[in-house]
């Protein structure tokens, strides 16, 4: 490796890292298509798909560790919800990934993108009034918090992404849970999920170890610092901020299956 491609990998891990602190996703759904395509943009070497998908696997279990630390203070942490869909999300992502294998390729991208869809729509749904509620006075459905997650973990095991940029809009919309709480749970939430991927991604020898130490880094940088932007800015901005990005992700995956 030289030093160019060491740089650009770390900058990639970087970026993808701080805004998963910022804003409660894993980054996997930034960090995918800056590896695949930014590094031969520059002439560098380039990964295949399941190079990036490993590295991409091993990045985001650190990076929603270091987040999650970073917003361990200040009752962010919601642990009852962190727990009813945590378990779940793990149950179906594990049901999804090995059910994939019995899915075309076509029907596991339509899932995906029909997925996205719904992420993108529900951020745009008016959120009045759920920043006002006190951090400690938050409830919610625990059982319906569990059908949902263990429903993603289902879609995302099929795609193999950790969902949460389909947690965030449910937490905020359905559950109704506050920005900074959803986005610090999110995080916790979305460990737990990446926990299999990264065993898998591993064990079957799917990761390059040097572009990965590299992100790990980045990430171990980055992510505290998104983390801690993310409690100074607007709640109403991290929302737009994070609807874009759905919104983004859920177009480009439908101008691929289309």
């Amino acid at each position: 490796m030289d030093l160019s491609f060491i740089i650009t990998i770390f900058l990639i891990g970087f970026i993808g890292s701080y805004i998963s602190g910022m804003l409660g996703i894993g980054g996997s759904i930034i960090k995918y298509p800056m590896l695949l395509y930014i590094p031969p943009f520059f002439g560098l070497a380039a990964f295949s798909a399941h190079e990036v998908s490993g590295i991409s696997a091993v990045q985001v279990f650190f990076a929603t560790i270091v987040g999650v630390w970073a917003y361990r203070k200040g009752g962010y942490l919601n642990k009852t919800l962190i727990g009813y869909m945590g378990i779940s999300i793990l149950i179906g992502s594990f049901v999804g990934g090995f059910g994939s294998k019995h899915m075309s390729e076509g029907s596991i991208n339509v899932i995906y993108g029909i997925l996205a869809l719904i992420a993108a729509i529900m951020m745009f749904i008016p959120k009045k009034g759920i920043d006002e509620i006190p951090l400690e006075q938050v409830e919610f459905n625990k059982w319906l918090a569990a059908i949902l997650a263990l429903i993603v973990g289902l879609g995302a095991g099929i795609v193999g992404a950790a969902g949460a940029f389909l947690l965030v809009p449910i937490m905020l919309v359905v559950l109704k849970i506050p920005t900074r709480m959803t986005i610090a749970s999110s995080l916790a939430i979305t460990f737990i999920s990446s926990i299999g991927a990264t065993v898998g991604k591993i064990t079957t020898g799917q990761v390059d170890y040097g572009p990965a130490l590299i992100m790990v880094a980045a990430s171990l940088i980055a992510s505290p610092l998104g983390a801690i932007a993310g409690k100074k800015v607007n709640t109403k901005i991290l929302q737009i901020m994070l609807a874009l990005l759905i919104a983004a992700t859920a177009l480009k995956i439908w101008v691929d299956i289309l």
